[in-house]
């Protein structure tokens, strides 16, 4: 199985010890590597004609290259932070464009998350991968990973959601209200509540979304 590191926070190194190791990358994002490996990309963020049709379907865009061979391989993407997170057979909801790498042991796949994604404007959908491995989570400054409990419900903006684990309900709610209107709220027009038992990363950095301005 390849060995994901760390190189600082902004560079992850990738082993890979041949006989069939592979991992599945943003296609583009390598900046170096050493050793004998071969790139290839990938159709449908890695899942064939009919994750390249979903995808087109649903607006959930992920553009991948299969990496195999001896050595290792450097990963990058716009200086962005990188998160490492381990499965276990669990599964992970992202952002396709927070996802940098993963495991050929994990499977991506496009799932319906409800009302979130009409806040950012990419459709009702995101990435999932599940499976047994590691992925590398790409954050736009360093990553802040949050607990949900039954008594601790959270608001997370859109345009600063990464990825979230665990047995968690979401919905989309609206921010807009009279002091929103006075200039006195949150300055967000939509806000995703996760209710329930899990994990969410968020990023100290807001991307643009539909909803960000009133």
């Amino acid at each position: 199985m390849a060995q994901f590191r760390l190189d600082g926070t902004k560079v992850l190194a990738v082993t890979l010890e041949g006989g069939g190791d592979a991992v599945k990358a943003k296609n583009g994002s390598m900046v170096a590597y050493d050793g004998e490996m071969a790139f290839k990309k990938l159709s449908g963020g890695g899942e064939g004609v009919r994750g390249m049709v979903t995808r087109r379907l649903t607006g959930e865009q992920l553009t991948v290259m299969e990496v195999k061979g001896r050595g290792t391989c450097y990963f990058a993407d716009r200086a962005c932070d990188i998160n490492l997170v381990r499965l276990n057979g669990e599964k992970l909801h992202v952002e396709a464009s927070n996802l940098l790498c993963t495991d050929s042991g994990l499977r991506t796949g496009t799932s319906f998350t409800g009302l979130r994604g009409a806040s950012q404007g990419n459709g009702l959908f995101t990435t999932s991968v599940e499976g047994t491995g590691q992925a590398a989570l790409m954050s736009a400054g360093p990553a802040v990973l949050l607990r949900v409990g039954p008594k601790t419900p959270l608001q997370v903006d859109p345009g600063a959601y990464v990825a979230h684990q665990g047995d968690l309900r979401q919905s989309f709610q609206s921010g807009v209200n009279f002091r929103t209107l006075l200039g006195e709220g949150s300055g967000e027009a939509f806000q995703i509540r996760f209710e329930g038992t899990g994990l969410v990363y968020v990023q100290p950095s807001e991307r643009n979304t539909l909803g960000g301005d009133v």
